[in-house]
């Protein structure tokens, strides 16, 4: 029988972002920061990341514990070497309906078939812009757009649907970029997302003022395509849903700075190593791995889930809404997005 803990604020566990890795191949300047995340930088060594059994325990315990979602994150999930075999893996654990993965699109094309063969049901991928120079300015590593859209087009292919594109915002550097955005995937059966420029970990440099606010970037599109609201997939959708008047698709918008939705989060974060983060913009994660390796039985892991869940507060962006002094914060590369 699932399970159904609440946290203090009476909101349930039914999403799980696992990151596989905390190595990526892009250095985006919103999320891995070349300044920071340099030749030197030390990432986790590979004694140190979750096994495959590992993972696949815990997402059993979790998925006893009222999980449906799982969504596979990093770094870049498709540099863990035959992650098609973790998928798999996962797939077969009852009780999750939904298993997803996000992904920079770099490796996709090579991978989407095997992915969904394996069990995997949908993707999302990121992708800032459609000309080379200002997905340049992003990705900081020269990568260019043709392979990112040749993954979409690999997923579409082999049943990874619908394709989910998302557009983080940065005002100065992609923001005149949103309308050719929505332009191109209209009509695709793909879905663009729009994301607010978030205070993600503690070295990209957030500012308030690089935010595109949520209304302004729906304006720009409303403005040439109308739009009307509809309603959320799912409870705790965190993105806010709009479709085309003229039957043109549809298009999210995720406003975590100017419009929270703290209230309605039911996502755990899972590391790579296997810190348990119940929030995005956590400080600390509680080491899962530990009891792993230490011999803890299936009960003893999900008595940890449980009590670890029910003790749950965060509310980091209402917080940040309403003015609070920032605090230190984990990096988003650590635990996915």
């Amino acid at each position: 029988m699932m399970g159904g803990v609440l946290d203090t604020r009476s909101r349930p566990l039914r999403d799980l972002r696992i990151s596989v890795t905390d190595r990526c191949n892009f250095r985006c300047t919103y999320c891995m920061p070349r300044e920071t995340f340099g030749r030197d930088f030390a990432f986790l060594p590979r004694a140190e990341l979750l096994t495959f059994e590992e993972i696949t325990r815990l997402a059993r315990a979790f998925a006893r514990e009222g999980v449906s979602k799982v969504r596979l994150t990093g770094g870049e999930p498709l540099l863990r070497r035959g992650l098609e075999q973790l998928v798999g893996m996962l797939a077969g654990i009852g009780g999750i309906t939904d298993l997803a993965l996000t992904t920079n699109g770099s490796a996709l094309a090579a991978k989407a078939a095997a992915l969904r063969a394996a069990g995997l049901n949908r993707v999302s991928v990121s992708l800032d812009a459609l000309d080379d120079h200002t997905f340049a300015a992003m990705n900081d590593v020269g990568f260019p757009v043709g392979r990112v859209l040749a993954g979409i087009e690999a997923a579409r292919a082999a049943g990874l649907v619908p394709v989910k594109v998302n557009m983080v915002v940065k005002r100065g550097v992609n923001d005149h970029r949103i309308v050719e955005m929505a332009d191109h995937f209209r009509g695709t059966g793909h879905i663009l997302r729009l994301i607010e420029y978030m205070d993600v970990g503690t070295t990209n440099g957030w500012r308030m003022d690089d935010v595109v606010p949520a209304a302004e970037m729906l304006a720009a599109i409303n403005a040439r395509w109308p739009l009307e609201p509809i309603d959320p997939s799912y409870a705790g959708e965190v993105a806010t849903r709009y479709r085309y008047r003229d039957g043109g698709g549809e298009v999210g918008i995720i406003a975590s700075v100017t419009r929270p939705f703290c209230g309605a989060c039911t996502r755990a974060r899972l590391s790579a190593d296997g810190k348990l983060y119940t929030c995005l913009f956590a400080a600390q994660g509680h080491d899962l791995r530990a009891l792993l390796r230490g011999g803890a039985s299936d009960e003893d892991l999900q008595a940890r889930i449980r009590a670890l869940w029910g003790q749950r507060a965060d509310r980091y962006s209402e917080l940040r809404h309403a003015g609070t002094r920032p605090r230190p914060k984990i990096e988003m590369s650590y635990i996915g997005g």
